[in-house]
């Protein structure tokens, strides 16, 4: 009978600790690396549980911090808001960068223009140049039609601190709720403008050069693009080590196929594949 009971309880044991929820959430930019990782996983091991959100950085941030969440996927490094908000809880945070990127800066195709720079785009994001003739008199006396990520966007606020170099942006500017609302809607208006990480730019809309450089993955981890940087997920490790799911998640997504995923999903592997 003894016996009987002890096998009850490792199986018991073995469900719950293979069935457990892994639960990951964060930026819009790493959801595509998540989503190919996790399809993956699932193949291998069906037993996972694993649910991923991509409603912004900040917003992954948040559920770290107040433990609704395991993996906090984000396009740019914590605020110095929320690591006082982590050392007042008495948490740790730790950093893992999973890949590299380059915020592509995307235009409709039919628009007769190839390059921009940073003194540009800062006007026009700012609201100092209004219509496209004002940044080439060959372009159309036509207004520009500007679309931003939200502010709970990593990918936002690396926009606003690298480019428009913490200027306000023009309330004009039309803030949506995903990467790809933008790059539809660039491709339906010839007058419009956007940004977006680059894994997500397709043949439906133009990407300029900046400063002269495109958006390349040598340009991108070499820094030679201007506005690259690196993607993060965040671990609450203030009770030790990685541990469980959340450790075969880690491990799977820096191991050789992992990064090969990276780059399927179109941006730079962090590492030696």
């Amino acid at each position: 009978m003894k016996r009987v009971l002890l096998s009850l309880l490792v199986v018991t044991l073995f469900v719950v600790s293979f069935s457990e929820q892994l639960v990951i959430k964060g930026s819009n930019t790493v959801f595509p690396v998540a989503q190919l990782w996790i399809e993956e996983l699932k193949e291998t091991k069906p037993e996972l549980n694993i649910t991923l959100e991509g409603a912004g950085s900040s917003t992954g941030i948040a559920a770290l911090l107040n433990k609704t969440t395991d993996v906090a996927n984000s396009s740019r490094f914590l605020k110095s808001s929320e690591i006082e908000k982590m050392n007042e809880a008495g948490q740790y945070f730790m950093p893992v960068v999973v890949a590299y990127d380059g915020i592509a800066i995307v235009v409709n195709k039919d628009l007769g223009i190839d390059s921009i720079t940073l003194d540009q785009l800062k006007s026009m994001y700012t609201g100092k140049i209004r219509t496209w003739n004002q940044l080439n008199s060959d372009l159309p006396n036509r207004p520009i039609i500007k679309y931003s990520r939200d502010t709970a966007s990593g990918t936002y606020e690396t926009f606003v601190n690298i480019v428009l170099e913490k200027e306000k942006m023009d309330p004009t500017v039309k803030l949506g709720p995903s990467t790809q609302f933008e790059i539809n809607q660039v491709s339906k208006n010839p007058y419009a403008i956007a940004y977006a990480g680059v894994g997500y730019v397709d043949d439906s809309v133009k990407v300029l050069k900046v400063e002269g450089e495109q958006p390349t993955a040598y340009n991108i981890l070499n820094s030679v693009y201007p506005i690259s940087r690196p993607l993060f997920m965040f671990l609450d490790v203030t009770d030790g080590f990685v541990t469980g799911n959340v450790k075969e998640y880690l491990n799977f997504g820096l191991s050789k196929r992992g990064q090969e995923l990276v780059e399927k999903a179109g941006y730079v592997a962090a590492y030696g594949k």
